[in-house]
């Protein structure tokens, strides 16, 4: 969870009691560094907003957007 919408990567490093093995783990969030990562940049870069804005605020923008619209429909 800790790196779950940040650019970020955790380590942990582990030996297994009375073994000569070593277990290193690594977590990413992939959304933030694949694919649907870069498209959301694409897309913030398309339309001017702050290049590492997240998909998150992005979706309350447009729900912002869209709850004004409703209620200017809603007037006429």
């Amino acid at each position: 969870r800790s790196v779950r919408g940040a650019n970020l990567c955790r380590i942990s490093i582990f030996r297994p009691q009375q073994d000569d093995t070593v277990v290193i783990s690594s977590v990413i969030d992939n959304l933030v560094k694949g694919a649907a990562g870069q498209a959301i940049q694409n897309m913030n870069i398309m339309f001017n907003f702050e290049e590492t804005m997240t998909d998150d605020a992005i979706r309350r923008l447009f729900s912002s957007i869209q709850n004004q619209a409703s209620s200017i429909s809603s007037v006429s």
